[in-house]
């Protein structure tokens, strides 16, 4: 099949319209006409519906734009690859992380990123579910638990210590807990096991041991922000990892309590091993957690 034609009506299918794609590609509005009137003949079937509103693509056509997409997608990133061997890093990498790290961490941090790399650009997805990075959903993701993928590099470039914490407005009118069976009369925020990317360990606070006062939970969250801006908005106690304590200007609460290491991993398709954007990013983030 002529790539030709496909790139045409790659094109047509991203504007919905002849026109401003002959625009894009620097084409007669008849050039780009012939283009995908001769590729729907070799497919054997429309492409498109014409609409008022500008063209919108058949189930055939969708099948088709969904296979451009990829090819497009594949050379952007070679082109990329090839452009960072020449010239250093260019590009764009996309990046995948939970919003809490995002928000709190590496958003406040992309300005010097930027700056170092001024051909580097940034499309970050902040969401608590695991995307295929096998399938390109993303070049690289930031989690906070080893992924279960296959071909997919991953590497833990930090650990963050899980404590519990409370505002001074609750502590003020709560009261500061001393003893597993004080945290029993306290409104206790945690992070819910049902969450789409869990963290498997912060359970330990509510696991019975013999002797000891049953710990339970009053609210229960499924995002790690969604527990800062509970124990932000003076709700209760909240299991957090030391970093979002510290940009909420938390207290801590017993601190004689150690709750367990929460893991960071730096993930990214085996494919994007050698990239010279997936690596600057990992080099950038130890650099700052150095700090």
């Amino acid at each position: 099949m002529d790539w030709d034609k496909l790139r045409i009506f790659h094109a047509v299918a991203e504007q919905g319209s002849i026109t401003h794609a002959g625009e894009t590609l620097h084409l007669s509005q008849s050039a780009v006409s012939r283009q995908v009137h001769a590729l729907e003949q070799t497919v054997g079937a429309p492409l498109f519906h014409r609409h008022p509103r500008g063209l919108l693509l058949t189930s055939e056509g969708e099948i088709l734009f969904e296979t451009t997409a990829e090819i497009v997608s594949r050379l952007n990133a070679a082109t990329g690859q090839i452009r960072g061997v020449k010239e250093g890093v260019y590009g764009g990498l996309r990046i995948t992380t939970t919003v809490d790290f995002g928000l709190m961490w590496l958003i406040p941090r992309l300005p010097k990123l930027l700056a170092l790399h001024p051909g580097l650009t940034i499309d970050l997805n902040m969401t608590e579910h695991v995307l295929d990075l096998p399938m390109r959903a993303a070049d690289v993701a930031i989690r906070q638990r080893e992924p279960k993928q296959a071909d997919v590099i991953a590497r833990e470039i930090r650990s963050s210590a899980v404590g519990l914490y409370a505002s001074q407005a609750y502590l003020d009118r709560a009261g500061m807990p001393e003893s597993r069976s004080d945290l029993a009369q306290h409104v206790i925020v945690r992070y819910t096991a049902q969450a789409p990317q869990p963290v498997e360990t912060l359970d330990w606070l509510f696991v019975d041991r013999p002797g000891e006062t049953v710990v339970r939970s009053r609210i229960a969250v499924n995002s790690q922000m969604g527990i800062y801006e509970a124990v932000r908005q003076d709700i209760g106690i909240g299991i957090l990892p030391d970093y979002l304590a510290r940009a909420g200007d938390l207290v801590r609460v017993m601190p004689d309590i150690i709750g367990p290491q929460i893991p960071l991993y730096f993930v990214y398709a085996s494919e994007m091993r050698r990239s010279k954007r997936v690596s600057v990013l990992k080099n950038f983030i130890e650099s700052e957690f150095k700090d």
